[in-house]
């Protein structure tokens, strides 16, 4: 199945023929951490990607979610890819933020159990892959060149302090799984969490 293009090319295409808490909204909480986790395409335009996000967060990271609230609409009207995303309250957020996370969903295609995880920010992301492995996830790397790797520069996960991120693509399977497993959801969300932790520890060492 392949998806259709995107109806907006930017927010404010999107902004001039959508209605704010009507067709979307727009979720923050600025924590004053160095760490921001954001789902760019939360709500109904990638389901449980707001929950996951705002799972990792906990009450300890920064959190951002670009929802679209009418489960009927169809995936690309609301959906501005990453490298496009250019709301201001996210960009402001990510701007200046150390460390950033974007959680997105994709397809299952034929591999409906891993999560991908990509991005600019190597260390972080080989960090998360190998968290998510000890506690019993499915998940690999994703590298320049790559489906859905994260890695151009323009990437929303990319547009932090550092111009580096880590994107993670969650298959629709293992979003449904998480969002009625509750402890599963807390091991996943955690192992994420834990891994950012290290890395956070790290910069602030050097």
């Amino acid at each position: 199945m392949t998806r259709q293009p995107d109806r907006y090319a930017s927010f404010s295409a999107l902004q001039e023929h959508e209605d704010e808490g009507v067709d979307y909204r727009i979720r923050m909480e600025d924590r004053s951490s160095p760490v921001a986790i954001i789902a760019p395409h939360g709500g109904f335009i990638e389901p449980s990607t707001s929950e996951i996000t705002a799972e990792i967060a906990a009450e300890r990271f920064s959190f951002y979610c670009f929802e679209g609230l009418a489960a009927d609409r169809s995936h690309h009207d609301l959906h501005i890819t990453s490298a496009h995303f250019d709301e201001p309250m996210g960009l402001g957020l990510v701007s200046g933020s150390q460390v950033v996370v974007a959680i997105h969903g994709r397809l299952d295609r034929d591999d409906p159990e891993t999560s991908w995880v990509g991005g600019l920010d190597t260390a972080l992301r080989d960090l998360i892959v190998q968290s998510l492995r000890e506690n019993g996830f499915a998940v690999i790397a994703r590298t320049r060149g790559e489906a859905l790797a994260g890695t151009g520069t323009g990437n929303i996960c990319n547009r932090g302090r550092r111009n580096a991120g880590v994107q993670l693509e969650i298959p629709r399977y293992v979003r449904d799984v998480l969002i009625t497993d509750t402890e599963k959801m807390r091991l996943y969300a955690g192992s994420i969490r834990r891994a950012i932790q290290q890395y956070d520890r790290i910069l602030a060492a050097n």
